[in-house]
């Protein structure tokens, strides 16, 4: 028998450790945990313009909400099925639920959604 390399190892035990957390949070936990996706905020005089950093995530699975004047933006980025099973190296990019509250001005919006080099864009067309 080989001695464990001790990257991974380590490697193993985080990722253990992370499922008993996720486990222990779903027994005991009342919402969900979720991160949050950094995000640009621009004003024209017609529209308010927010790119939403979400690469890898389809803007159709993106659910937008606007609820007492804040944009709430949620939804989940996962894996793809077939990098599932895959040897993780290093993993960056947040996996899970996200959610981010976003205040906005005092008005009527009509959104739409476009994407725009990895981000997703969300157009607040201003209304009277």
């Amino acid at each position: 028998m080989q001695p464990k390399n001790p990257l991974d190892w380590m490697l193993s035990e985080a990722l253990e450790q992370l499922n008993r957390g996720e486990r222990l949070r779903q027994q005991f936990g009342r919402q969900e945990s979720c991160w949050e996706p950094p995000i640009d905020v621009l004003e024209t005089d017609r529209e308010l313009l927010i790119l939403v950093a979400l690469p890898g995530v389809d803007p159709d699975n993106v659910e937008t909400v606007i609820h007492d004047g804040v944009l709430v933006v949620s939804g989940r980025r996962t894996l793809p099925p077939e990098l599932r099973n895959a040897r993780i190296h290093r993993l960056e990019l947040p996996q899970g639920r996200f959610e981010r509250r976003i205040p906005l001005p005092v008005g009527r919006y009509a959104i739409s959604r476009f994407v725009m080099d990895g981000c997703v864009a969300l157009r607040l067309a201003k209304s009277a």
